[in-house]
């Protein structure tokens, strides 16, 4: 057969695979399959991009992205794998720009922490599963911060527990507020059993946290008197928690301080000023050995809210701390003999 003999054939061939192709699209639209949602995704994400910034703003981004998931767990097998899922809504972040989705099964359950935006309330952890025998969005839980979700041993009779982490933004000295809360499935939907906001009512400054089989451990900020903010070298603490055989709850189990030197010579200090206060001349000998030095000490000298200025290393020997009197600026040299702090000199600041 020649080549121009050929050409009709292939023409009609043509014909019949476009004719196939927009029979195909307008089904998928017609239906509201997962091209057709991804449309509707990206236009969402392009009129909210200058949008006020509201939680509500993301309300309809929510439902595009609950219906797909919801979808894919009713259609069931490949289509309810968390890669499949993960799969899929990486598409959608990626139309959005900013949107970041990491979903895992947890038993019967599938969860998804959903980073959308550092508007608060705009991010959440989502929980779905059977409902009445039906996929469906069960919980969703919202917090302040950008949320990590971690797998967690069952609980008591098998339940589901996952753990929620929220992290703020961070300061200048690599902290930054954590909320860490353990959650269980119960009946249709979960509760947070467990919880740092109960052991740190004041809130959680951490500098870091790791989420191991079953237990926490958490590198934190550690407020005790003569702590100052945003300064270098202070106190922290780290603590263990971990899960209760019997009962699953978290119990702490272990801390321990690092720079521990510093809270310890911030006690010192604190006495200093309490002896210098009340005039107790028996405590001022014991913090104060040189006797020139204790005399030259203004009973009115008070703490100077200032970072202190140690000698380097990782346990200072030497370490100067500010103070005033009679808003005149002083220096105070206090050196470490074995375990204990002392007062070495103390002088005004010329200016």
């Amino acid at each position: 057969m020649s080549r121009l003999s050929k050409r009709p054939t292939q023409r009609w061939l043509v014909g019949l695979a476009l004719l196939g192709a927009v029979t195909l699209v307008h089904e998928r639209l017609a239906g509201a399959g997962p091209a057709d949602r991804l449309d509707q995704f990206r236009e969402l994400a392009r009129s909210h991009s200058s949008a006020d910034g509201s939680p509500d703003a993301y309300r309809e981004m929510y439902a595009l992205l609950d219906e797909e998931i919801v979808e894919s767990l009713g259609a069931g097998g490949l289509y309810a794998s968390p890669a499949f899922l993960q799969d899929r809504l990486d598409a959608f972040g990626e139309a959005w720009g900013a949107t970041t989705v990491d979903v895992l099964r947890v038993g019967r359950l599938v969860v998804g922490a959903f980073q959308m935006s550092d508007v608060p309330g705009a991010n959440t952890v989502r929980v779905y599963g059977k409902l009445a025998g039906e996929a469906a969005l069960l919980t969703t839980l919202s917090r302040e911060g950008r949320p990590t979700v971690y797998p967690w041993a069952p609980g008591p009779g098998g339940a589901a527990q996952f753990v929620t982490a929220w992290e703020g933004p961070a300061t200048g000295q690599a902290f930054r507020p954590l909320r860490l809360d353990l959650i269980r499935q119960q009946g249709d939907g979960v509760r947070v059993v467990w919880s740092t906001t109960d052991v740190f009512p004041d809130g959680l400054m951490a500098r870091a946290y790791a989420v191991r089989g079953d237990e926490i451990r958490v590198r934190y900020e550690l407020h005790y008197p003569g702590w100052t903010p945003g300064c270098e070298g202070q106190t922290e603490s780290e603590d263990l928690f971990r899960a209760s055989p019997e009962t699953g709850a978290l119990v702490r189990k272990s801390g321990r301080q690092l720079n521990g030197w510093h809270r310890e010579l911030r006690a010192t200090v604190a006495e200093l000023f309490a002896a210098l206060a009340s005039k107790d001349e028996a405590s001022l000998a014991r913090l104060v050995p040189d006797a020139q030095v204790r005399r030259r000490l203004p009973s009115t000298l008070r703490p100077e809210t200032a970072c202190d200025a140690a000698d380097g290393g990782a346990e200072p020997r030497t370490v100067s701390v500010a103070a005033t009197a009679e808003h005149a600026p002083w220096a105070l040299t206090f050196q470490r003999g074995g375990a204990r702090w002392r007062l070495a000199a103390a002088a005004p600041v010329l200016e």
